[in-house]
């Protein structure tokens, strides 16, 4: 195990332009001891593929606010540049979720960066506090299957649900390991990802943060600016969107724009198994066998979702899954086997459980409702939105976080941020997770040192989409030269 060696209270102050409590950062002002890479040994089936991954630990402070208090270690692990002689550095990766393991990527997702990125950097990452070898949030499972659908219709759901997530916590934080369930907001992850760069002997850090590792990035470098070199922000999270109406409204409308495209997609290409069909109406069918429990699983989800697949489910584990990887050819032919596969009369379908890691995103994400009325009244507002997509993941993590205090409430990036050097921000024009106007308005709040770089495709994730795309973000983790404003890369495929 490795400790820092002191901290101390910083005396940054992060106020919120919501009108939040001030965040006050911690930070390491000593060394940290080095780490001590060894080989990673992973219980996994995939273990070959971890083949040259090293994993370390690092041990810090579970509340950055009493940093002599109780610590937890912080499951770490990189893979050494290809080509140590033309080696810039090492590169942090910020993973996504909230809930993913950075460890994993290491291990057997390395293929998702550049060649050139890999040749060039080693590559290190992490699993966030409350994450897989991080001190992961624990929850009873018959608790986390028990969770009540967000198709509430009456006061007396909502009230349920408040009280059911109310118990949720209280179990979850009792089996929890080191107390950390209260501290698994954004500002304590950014002081973790500050003394993982002091314990990597970074002068300046290298980031990539990726969808909810974004987040983190931005607010490292709202409390760090000047100890940024570079920075991606991939999937570009917007923390600044202040209202649960507006929200839940943007989140509705990136989704349905993917339904749109895949809808034109469909219209023009003969490789669709829907082409020359009415797309819309064969979804809706399916939408309503879904509703009366009457459409089997596809094949590949059973054992994650059971015989029968809720509307929901169909929604957010079948369409938006294949909306993530821009895969309109996989989800036509999974829509057109559904459609043609008989219909069955098999248990009531259950809704698949949300993540244990929810509270992360409870902790960072005040969205409040008051009572049923103005929830219903945020259900029809979706609906109108995307009458496509009904009851969206964002919907599922409102109802999930009803009643749940928050550490880290909604701001605009302070002035603090326009100190970093240009931070290159790169977003798909049509993601359906994190709306293109999210990326805009971050780049915005960096001022002129925010620049958006626009993927003209579709998909959840953008920095290697195409030639375009990963040489002009590999030139500028590299060589830190910085795109011009308004660079669009062509859709890939």
């Amino acid at each position: 195990m490795h400790s820092v060696a002191a901290f101390v209270i910083a005396g940054l102050v992060t106020g919120s332009s919501l009108g939040a409590t001030p965040l006050v950062y911690a930070a390491p002002t000593a060394a940290v001891t080095s780490i001590q890479w060894t080989p990673c040994k992973p219980d996994s089936p995939e273990w070959a593929t971890w083949k040259g991954a090293e994993c370390a630990t690092l041990r810090l402070p579970v509340d950055w606010a009493r940093p002599d208090g109780p610590t937890f270690d912080l499951k770490i692990a990189r893979r050494t540049a290809t080509s140590p002689g033309t080696r810039v550095g090492t590169l942090v990766f910020g993973p996504g979720g909230p809930g993913d393991s950075g460890v994993e990527r290491i291990g057997t997702g390395i293929t998702r960066f550049s060649p050139e990125v890999r040749r060039r950097f080693d590559i290190v990452s992490f699993d966030p506090r409350g994450v897989g070898g991080s001190s992961p949030v624990t929850c009873p499972p018959e608790k986390l299957a028990a969770r009540p659908s967000p198709q509430m219709t009456s006061q007396a759901d909502f009230e349920a649900t408040v009280k059911y997530n109310r118990e949720l916590r209280d179990e979850c934080r009792q089996q929890t390991p080191n107390g950390i369930f209260d501290h698994l907001d954004s500002p304590q992850t950014v002081q973790d990802l500050e003394a993982l760069r002091v314990a990597l002997g970074e002068e300046k850090l290298t980031f990539h943060g990726s969808s909810y590792g974004t987040m983190l990035g931005a607010q490292y470098a709202e409390a760090y600016p000047r100890h940024v070199r570079a920075m991606v922000l991939e999937s570009v999270m917007d923390h600044s969107v202040p209202r649960t109406r507006t929200f839940l409204q943007t989140g509705a409308a990136a989704a349905q724009d993917l339904f749109g495209e895949f809808v034109k997609w469909c219209g023009s290409n003969a490789e669709c198994a829907l082409h020359d069909r009415d797309v819309r109406a064969v979804w809706k069918g399916l939408l309503a066998r879904a509703e009366s429990g009457r459409l089997a699983t596809p094949p590949d989800l059973v054992r994650r979702l059971g015989p029968t697949v809720s509307s929901i489910d169909l929604v957010n584990a079948i369409a938006f899954r294949r909306f993530y990887e821009g895969d309109f050819a996989g989800l036509a032919k999974e829509i057109d086997a559904m459609d043609k596969s008989a219909p069955v009369n098999g248990p009531a379908p259950k809704l698949s459980p949300l993540p244990p890691t929810t509270p992360i995103f409870c902790s960072d994400w005040q969205l409040p409702v008051r009572d049923y009325r103005e929830y219903a009244a945020l259900v029809r507002q979706m609906n109108a939105t995307a009458p496509d997509m009904p009851y969206l993941l964002p919907l599922r993590m409102v109802a999930a976080c009803l009643g749940a205090p928050t550490a880290n409430p909604q701001h605009r990036l302070e002035p603090t941020a326009h100190q970093a050097p240009p931070v290159l921000l790169s977003n798909a024009l049509h993601d359906p997770a994190t709306p293109h106007r999210w990326a805009a308005s971050v780049a915005r709040q960096f001022g002129l040192k925010g620049v958006l770089l626009t993927y003209d495709g579709w998909g959840h994730g953008s920095a290697t989409s195409g030639p375009c795309m990963e040489n002009t973000v590999d030139r500028y983790l590299t060589d830190l030269a910085v795109p011009p404003r308004g660079t669009h890369c062509p859709a890939a495929r």
